[in-house]
């Protein structure tokens, strides 16, 4: 198991320094998921949703949120991304719509904070944009799929059906 390097030899909380580790390509997916009720899920499929456009609002917001990042997790880098995008899938089966955001970057640290942010975000406008229809709904299964780059390497959730 790796050692935690958010901390200094008293126990204080740091922003770990990188500036010594090389840079590499990195890319980090995540994933969540938003469960509704039937009116709900049928509004946003069918874009009746009064307040717009639903799963095109949640992508932008989502990519703003993995942007910012560093601004709402304390210890987290600045990063510049070259890449963040948001995918939904709907699924009719049990009124969920599923998020997966995929982020990129070249430089000395991972984007598996901004993936997960990415995602949370994205699923937090859902509920905002949807509330009036189901203030029940409920938001989780967020978790870090697949992760590359770095010094770790090479990350891959090996079960998600354990989520």
């Amino acid at each position: 198991m790796s050692e935690l390097t958010h901390f200094d030899r008293n126990g204080n909380a740091v922003m770990v320094d990188v500036s010594k580790k090389g840079e590499t390509e990195r890319m980090a997916v995540a994933r969540g998921v938003i469960k509704g009720n039937a009116a709900v899920f049928q509004a946003v499929k069918e874009g009746t949703v009064k307040k717009g456009d639903v799963l095109g609002v949640a992508r932008v917001a989502g990519i703003m949120a993995a942007k910012k990042n560093s601004e709402l997790i304390p210890m987290c880098h600045l990063l510049m991304l070259t890449s963040c995008g948001i995918e939904f899938m709907m699924h009719e089966e049990n009124h969920s719509i599923e998020a997966v955001c995929t982020v990129k970057t070249t430089g000395k640290t991972g984007v598996e904070m901004e993936a997960l942010t990415g995602v949370s975000v994205a699923l937090l406008t859902i509920y905002d944009m949807c509330k009036a229809l189901d203030k029940g709904m409920v938001i989780g299964e967020i978790c870090l799929l697949e992760k590359t780059g770095g010094k770790s390497g090479t990350y891959r959730r090996e079960d998600e059906s354990d989520d």
